[in-house]
């Protein structure tokens, strides 16, 4: 029996490794003697569906009845939310293509019995509830931190030594466009930095004599 075995790494598990998925997917797979006729990895949240091409591959797959089983690790790495989950199965149903999760067992699209779907529906919305509770508490812990005065997301990446590049900036010899060349990053990098640390306000000398001063814009 073919198979198609598909990951999905959430935007907020950066650090997560897919292979934490795939390789005891692929052991399942193996153990069932299951043809695994592709991989297929995902890096996006489960409701930004336009960043999930690995997902739309699988699907045109099972459309085409290409593969007989889709395997996931769990059933919140495939959807979004229990409407999204039910006309999927619906659909996969209609091709003849099953769906399986590695940790929850009780997840066989095969068995269309009322009781099945009725498990199946019941199981989604708590896993759609909990996922909305996680979403809550992140939202609450940022708003959190924002109000004790932390700064929150990632620090601007700047490639190199910025203020190396000061003086030269300053006189005139260097651009921001040249600066973020050099360091490796876009210019709105450069010109918020600076501006944010107000290093084109400073006087600054140029030339042989002392007594020149020029200020930047």
């Amino acid at each position: 029996m073919k198979v198609a075995i598909y990951a999905r790494v959430s935007t907020v598990d950066k650090d997560q490794n897919p292979d934490t998925q795939l390789l005891p997917l692929r052991e399942y797979a193996a153990a069932q003697g299951w043809q695994v006729v592709g991989e297929f990895v995902d890096h996006a949240s489960a409701a930004n569906l336009r960043k999930r091409p690995a997902w739309a591959e699988v699907m045109q797959l099972a459309s085409h009845r290409k593969v007989a089983v889709i395997l996931v690790w769990k059933l919140d790495r495939a959807f979004r939310s229990v409407m999204h989950a039910t006309g999927t199965i619906a659909n996969l149903r209609r091709w003849g293509v099953g769906l399986r999760s590695l940790t929850e067992s009780w997840l066989d699209t095969s068995n269309t019995s009322p009781a099945s779907d009725l498990v199946f529906h019941v199981l989604t919305a708590v896993a759609e509830f909990e996922r909305s509770l996680i979403g809550e508490r992140v939202r609450a812990g940022l708003a959190r931190a924002r109000k004790q005065g932390k700064t929150l997301g990632r620090r601007a990446a700047l490639n190199g030594d910025l203020d190396a590049l000061i003086p030269a900036l300053q006189a005139g010899q260097l651009s921001m466009r040249d600066v973020a060349k050099r360091l490796g990053v876009h210019v709105s990098t450069v010109s918020r930095t600076v501006a944010k640390r107000d290093l084109l306000r400073k006087p600054y000398r140029i030339g042989a004599s002392p007594a020149r001063i020029q200020y930047g814009v």
